[in-house]
């Protein structure tokens, strides 16, 4: 059953781009001409967001070299303790909420000091797919498709963070 699905993972990706391919021309489309195009309106997307992205990857770096996130680990360390779960990873769960690579980073140094086998490492790795880049996704889509209002976005995703923290806590203390 494992093989199985490890070969229908190797082959959906090729799948699903020659059927793409092949139903742009069935319906006589030039899909080398869309596709130079799409990659064109992509180039111009990544332009437009990139003040952005480097705002945030600075904000994050300053942030984990200054050692304040250390600081915040330690004032939530009780109110984490009482919620079952290490201090350690309030600096993860804030961090995660801006950049998927500078959180990597800090499950690393978790991995490093805790073993990818322990409770706060499991916990760390379900963290990691089970919540998102909030403020990354919103600044990216956003600015992309020009957005002005957001309305309840932000409210859902931090809602959903903190679902999929419990969730990660939950589910690495079953194991």
């Amino acid at each position: 059953m494992t093989q199985l699905f490890t070969h229908f993972s190797n082959i959906i990706i090729p799948v699903i781009i020659f059927y793409i391919v092949a139903y742009g021309l069935a319906s006589k489309t030039n899909v080398y001409e869309d596709f130079i195009k799409g990659a064109k309106d992509g180039f111009h997307t990544v332009i437009q967001i990139m003040p952005t992205l480097i705002g945030l990857m600075v904000a994050v770096g300053i942030l984990r070299a200054s050692g304040f996130l250390d600081f915040l680990a330690g004032i939530f360390s009780g109110v984490a303790g009482r919620l079952g779960f290490s201090s350690e990873l309030v600096p993860l769960i804030l961090i995660k909420m801006f950049s998927s690579s500078a959180a990597t980073g800090l499950v690393l140094d978790i991995f490093k000091n805790h073993g990818p086998d322990s409770l706060l490492g499991m916990t760390t790795s379900i963290m990691m797919s089970c919540t998102e880049t909030v403020f990354y996704t919103m600044s990216v889509y956003y600015m992309a498709a020009k957005v002005t209002k957001t309305r309840y976005t932000l409210t859902g995703a931090i809602l959903t963070t903190v679902s999929g923290v419990a969730a990660s806590i939950i589910l690495a203390g079953l194991m």
